[in-house]
């Protein structure tokens, strides 16, 4: 159903991961939250994939539900999310896992999180080496010197300098910058197929948070990884996304390469965030902000959930969810502006401008 195409410049590839029509809420005092609200999508080997909305749309709790961290309180109703270790076998519905045992196999040694607060990720008690080498006795079975010898080399491979010196110290020696860099080689020592980053950036300086990206982009080549972004800024992959998915109130509401969301954005959710960045604001006045909130998903929402928000909504957005429309062989929006018969809509000023300039 959704992008089943990587980058217009790549061949199609296989699945890692495939999810189906997926549905996660969470039992607050009695009310049910709902999520995730029936979604599907495939993740390719090898591509960098990013998931962007506002906080609370739901984009850490669907990739949570690769690893089974959702909270005690949640629970996956419906839906299979099928994880293929090799191309073209049969895949493994991670959905059906329920125990620590059963998730043994996948979690870190086939797909592994980087968290966005490097400082509550890290044991304050062990030394940064001892962590990184537990990781790796764990998913890569090497004990002894050839395992504080392989954890030496992660850490220089993150850019630790004298990492032999830094591996017997604690966390609260780094700086933040230095606590991710060290999150990131624990996650690569466990070996993972899958990387996902959850906002990886987020307690960091510009200058920081752009090394970060970078490493980020260099581990997945040197390893050979498929990598997943979970961000709330657009900013963020913009270098570095291949596919990027714009997630609203626990539903995807546009599918595209980078290209496709950058320079030609159809949804009106998508058309704001992208006049919220503030690289498109003009001199001398207000940055543009989405007017409203977003919807209580204790309660069952009809039609589109963005209609509220909407200025460009349409009757219908009110009484029908929309269907996902294809606008190209990479490109899905869900929205009824996509529909032949409704009303020619263009987009922002501030759209328009940058699809021009990059036309230019």
């Amino acid at each position: 159903m959704t992008g089943n195409n990587m980058d217009k410049q790549q061949e199609p590839a296989d699945p890692i991961i495939s999810v189906k029509n997926l549905n996660v809420s969470f039992n607050l005092r009695g009310q049910i939250l709902h999520a995730i609200r029936g979604i599907s999508l495939d993740i390719f080997r090898g591509e960098s994939l990013a998931i962007v909305g506002e906080s609370g749309s739901g984009k850490s709790v669907f990739c949570k539900t690769f690893m089974g961290l959702l909270d005690a309180n949640g629970s996956l109703d419906s839906g299979e999310i099928l994880y293929y270790p090799q191309p073209a076998r049969g895949g493994v519905n991670l959905a059906k896992l329920k125990t620590d045992k059963d998730w043994l196999p996948y979690r870190g040694g086939a797909i592994a999180m980087v968290m966005q607060d490097p400082l509550t990720s890290l044991n304050p008690l062990k030394t940064v080496g001892f962590q990184i080498t537990e990781a790796i006795e764990i998913h890569q079975k090497i004990k002894g010197r050839a395992a504080k010898e392989k954890a030496v080399s992660y850490l220089q491979d993150v850019g630790i300098a004298m990492p032999e010196k830094r591996f017997s110290q604690f966390p609260h020696e780094f700086s933040g910058g230095m606590r991710q860099r060290v999150v990131i080689a624990i996650a690569i020592a466990c070996n993972p197929q899958l990387l996902i980053c959850d906002e990886p950036t987020t307690a960091l300086d510009v200058t920081i948070e752009a090394q970060i990206l970078a490493l980020i982009k260099g581990m997945k080549q040197k390893y050979r990884l498929t990598t997943l972004y979970i961000t709330h800024d657009l900013g963020v992959v913009a270098n570095v996304a291949d596919r990027i998915v714009v997630m609203y109130a626990g539903d995807f509401v546009e599918i595209g390469t980078a290209e496709d969301i950058f320079y030609d954005p159809r949804h009106p959710y998508t058309w704001a965030l992208l006049s919220s960045m503030p690289t498109n604001g003009t001199k001398g006045e207000d940055l543009f902000s989405i007017r409203g909130t977003p919807p209580n998903l204790f309660q069952q929402i009809t039609g589109d959930a963005f209609a509220p928000r909407n200025p460009y909504a349409l009757k219908i957005d009110f009484v029908r969810r929309p269907p996902l429309f294809q606008v190209s062989p990479t490109h899905f929006v869900r929205s009824w502006l996509e529909d032949p018969k409704a009303p020619k809509v263009e987009p922002p000023e501030i759209i328009r401008r940058k699809t021009h300039e990059q036309g230019c």
